[in-house]
């Protein structure tokens, strides 16, 4: 009978969806057309009629009926009724898109491209984002909330119209001088304001560069083991990616790596990602005379300078940048809150007119608002206490996991070691190479401990075995009761 079956779909609708009672009978009505429970040609029940068997308002039901009429399911004739087109298709076996059983059939148009499958499953955040050794425990209660919030909401009472439109000048004015005076101060990078792109942080920034300085199929060097998300964004621009190996003075170009010239060179420099090696200057001089060598674009990506806790501040590469080839990109996220979506880019001064029209044209930059609000944040002194405190709390979490992690250092001089502890968030547990570090890793998750294997990051070489260890997102309290399970987990996985 047509009123069950459109209960039962209804129902499933309702269940399944959520959807509003004339959205539901609307698609239940269709499916019943589709499927040949209302053959074509056939005759409607009245409004009234079905309002009354499905215990449903008529308004209801002929809000339904006339979007099926407006679509072309239906058509009414005076006098006569509402009748199924003759139009609707008929199918013989189930639903269209499925099979005799019922099972959903991929059509040709819906499959994703050759780039589409590698962004969906290659390098994906759930299997390799750094935010272990957390419960997902996301602490953001040092950040002055409060405050923000009174800054955004005086910036939203005396917007102008303007304020409301996309930005054409590569971001808000006062904010792209404040970063400006931050960089040149904290960072060592030669710029003046017009320099500043404001984007929505560093994979806005590295598509960008991607689609402005290389071409479809170009290369770019990307670090040897790789940032997940840097290897996107080549991905989604068309780069091929030639993966060049790390030591303990940063990325390391042979002459096979000459081989593969690059257009782009992409590095992080002052803690290598996931590693934690600092880049020598030698070797910085050396990469920079390769890029000159090979007339490539070196991109600096600064993403977590902010926290250095043992020795000396790390300059920026830029800063050695004598030919103009070094583009360096950082983002607010880790010093005030994922989810402002504010980063920056600073290009040399022959490309700021490009990098702004492209990114208006592409990208519709926005929330000026938001961006005022921050240059205020940073020009009160806010930003730099938010940044004491964040770095107080992240050195006492960083602390607490080096002694938990100590036991598994002791007497073992040949065996692990850990690196890129004196700046970020994270740090690397250096693992013999008989460990089998995705092992160990899949073992501390059964026990709630989410840590990333090293080898995870690895594009080409297969020598590197560890465990990726965070601790900015973990609260001290979390640490302190998992530290000695992940010691113990690490033991056994030693023989010891």
């Amino acid at each position: 009978m047509l009123s069950e079956f459109l209960l039962a779909e209804m129902n499933r609708l309702g269940t399944q969806d959520a959807l509003p009672l004339h959205r539901q009978l609307y698609e239940a009505l269709r499916r019943a057309m589709l499927d040949g429970k209302l053959a074509a040609g056939e005759r409607l029940p009245s409004s009234r009629d079905l309002a009354q068997d499905l215990g449903l308002s008529r308004n209801t039901v002929v809000a339904a009926v006339n979007q099926l009429s407006v679509e072309g399911y239906l058509v009414s004739r005076v006098g006569s009724g509402t009748y199924v087109n003759d139009n609707v298709p008929r199918v013989a076996n189930g639903r269209p898109g499925r099979n005799g059983q019922g099972a959903p059939v991929q059509p040709q148009a819906a499959r994703l491209s050759s780039r589409g499958q590698a962004l969906a499953h290659r390098f994906t955040a759930a299997d390799l984002e750094v935010q272990p050794f957390t419960p997902g425990i996301a602490d953001f209660s040092a950040f002055p909330l409060t405050l923000w919030q009174r800054l955004q909401n005086k910036h939203w009472r005396m917007t102008y119209p303007d304020m409301l439109d996309y930005a054409t000048s590569g971001g808000y004015a006062p904010l792209r001088r404040a970063i400006a005076d931050y960089l040149r101060v904290f960072r060592s990078v030669h710029l003046d304001a017009d320099q500043v792109i404001v984007t929505t942080g560093t994979q806005q920034s590295l598509e960008l560069c991607a689609r402005l300085l290389a071409d479809h199929g170009d290369t770019v060097w990307v670090e040897d083991p790789a940032y997940w998300g840097a290897m996107k964004a080549f991905l989604a621009t068309g780069l091929r990616a030639h993966p060049v190996p790390v030591d303990v003075q940063g990325i390391a170009p042979s002459e096979s790596d000459n081989a593969h010239p690059p257009r782009l060179i992409y590095v992080t420099p002052s803690h290598q990602y996931p590693t934690g090696a600092v880049m020598s200057l030698s070797r910085r001089h050396q990469l920079l005379a390769t890029a000159r060598a090979h007339q490539a674009w070196v991109l600096e990506d600064d993403y977590d300078s902010e926290y250095r806790f043992s020795g000396p501040p790390i300059s920026s590469l830029e800063g050695l940048d004598n030919d103009g080839r070094v583009l360096y990109m950082g983002t607010f996220s880790k010093v005030l809150y994922p989810g402002i979506k504010l980063g920056y880019l600073v290009v040399p001064k022959g490309l700021v007119e490009a990098f702004r029209q492209a990114h208006y044209d592409l990208n519709r930059p926005g929330q000026m608002p938001v961006q005022a609000a921050l240059a205020e944040f940073i020009e009160m002194g806010h930003f730099a206490s938010a940044l004491r405190r964040a770095r107080q709390s992240y050195a006492e979490r960083r602390q607490c996991l080096l002694e938990a992690l100590t036991p598994v250092l002791k007497d073992r001089p040949e065996g692990p070691r850990i690196t890129g502890a004196e700046q970020g968030l994270h740090l690397c547990l250096r693992l013999p190479n008989t460990v089998n570090d995705v092992a160990l890793a899949q073992r501390l998750a059964q026990q709630g401990i989410t840590v990333r294997p090293l080898s995870a990051y690895c594009l080409a070489r297969q020598d590197l075995k560890g465990l990726v260890i965070g601790y900015g997102y973990a609260a001290l309290a979390d640490i302190k009761r998992c530290g000695p399970l992940l010691t113990q987990a690490v033991k056994q996985a030693l023989g010891g």
